[in-house]
């Protein structure tokens, strides 16, 4: 008996409307990454952490905006019409939920950056600080060296 598949899947029509919901509502950080390195027009990055968590890092080009004050301040951070991308710690916390729910809640199209700011940092991708932009070692259990995804 297959352990992975003790419960029966999905049919084939219902895990592909499964699949495609999933990438409709999330996003990961390489193609945020590409996004922003190529400069991606109406697309707004927001990290919707806390004052203390965006000082000690955050993505460069992104825009500080925590969650409980996207209903009150969106509009004035976030152009009408923008595509908006949100994103927290990491994997462990839903704060980029609970921003991408505003977002949407107030008709932005949004996505959440699956890993948040934890799998963006530890893939060595560009990090802001207030000492300026650097890259940490990348960790060999999320971007092995040598190796692409090509996902």
């Amino acid at each position: 008996m297959s352990r992975s598949f003790a419960v029966q899947p999905l049919s084939p029509a219902t895990a592909a409307a499964h699949f495609l919901a999933r990438l409709s509502a999330e996003t990961d950080v390489a193609d945020v990454h590409a996004d922003l390195e190529a400069g991606t027009p109406g697309l707004v990055v927001v990290d919707s952490r806390s004052a203390a968590a965006w000082r000690q890092g955050h993505l460069p080009g992104a825009v500080h905006l925590p969650t409980d004050e996207i209903a009150a301040r969106a509009a004035e951070v976030v152009p009408a019409g923008s595509r908006v991308v949100t994103y927290c710690w990491g994997p462990g916390c839903n704060g980029a939920t609970r921003a991408a729910l505003a977002f949407a809640r107030l008709g932005y199209p949004v996505k959440e950056m699956l890993g948040g700011f934890e799998y963006w940092a530890r893939e060595g991708l560009p990090v802001r600080t207030p000492q300026g932009v650097h890259r940490r070692p990348v960790d060999d259990l999320t971007a092995p060296p040598g190796t692409a995804c090509a996902c």
